[in-house]
């Protein structure tokens, strides 16, 4: 293949996986994960490039939502403090782990999220933050720490865990859940998991300043999209990526 085509395809897909998983709150990997595997990367070696380039998703998703002033700098401080050790263990168990009881077990769990958003029409839709004493903490802690560990480990979808998981525990609104998704899970679980897999795995350092482009230019432009579309927009595209993540997982 020519190289520019290939470049050019490279970055089409790191725009467009990344604007719609800024929209959701997750799901970049839907996309931007099976055309690195279809333009020849291996397996670990799509992972690693995916991990590396994902960073500038959290990036240009941090640089819109800072704008808002929505995101709150203890709560950010605890998940990153949760879950970058959960990542980096992740990262490293990803060898050992089978991978295809691993994706079949996720996929059914990450359609459940979308359907059982569907069926929960005020979900997400208004702020009323609850489960914020000690035991709430602990009990959020561990689920935070369950899904960073999945983050380093997976391909894609996790951040759709986060995301509905800060709404259903946290009591967060759809459009406060996301913007930590994409900062906290977008930035720093994935740069602390991306240097690990830059460390243990082979990257495809060619194709990554597209990749980078893409992820941070399609971080930005769908953090807009979900703030100007708010709740009930980004409620629906948070379903339709986690049934497509969940098919593509099982298929």
């Amino acid at each position: 293949m020519n190289p520019w085509l290939e470049q050019l395809i490279v970055f089409t897909a790191s725009l467009i996986a990344n604007t719609f998983s800024a929209l959701a709150g997750g799901g970049a990997g839907l996309i931007q994960f099976p055309v690195l595997i279809f333009l020849g990367l291996s397996f670990s070696v799509a992972l690693a490039t995916h991990k590396v380039a994902s960073v500038a998703l959290g990036v240009g998703a941090t640089v819109r939502y800072l704008k808002e002033d929505i995101v709150e700098r203890q709560f950010a401080l605890f998940m990153s403090v949760i879950g970058v050790p959960a990542v980096i263990l992740g990262s490293f168990a990803v060898i050992h782990i089978p991978d295809d009881i691993a994706k079949m077990a996720l996929g059914l769990l990450t359609m459940s999220l979308g359907i059982y958003s569907f069926f929960q029409k005020q979900l997400g839709q208004h702020y009323t933050p609850q489960h914020r004493d000690q035991q709430g903490f602990i009990i959020g802690g561990g689920l935070l720490f369950i899904i960073g560990f999945l983050n380093g480990s997976i391909a894609s979808g996790t951040g759709l865990f986060a995301t509905l998981l800060l709404i259903r525990w946290f009591g967060m609104d759809y459009k406060r859940a996301v913007a930590y998704t994409l900062i906290i899970v977008g930035l720093f679980w994935n740069g602390s998991g991306a240097v690990v897999l830059a460390l243990i795995a082979e990257v495809k350092w060619g194709w990554i300043p597209v990749l980078l482009l893409g992820s941070f230019i399609g971080g930005y432009l769908g953090a807009h999209l979900a703030i100007l579309k708010g709740n009930k927009w980004i409620k629906r595209s948070y379903e339709i990526i986690t049934v497509l993540v969940g098919l593509k997982l099982l298929f």
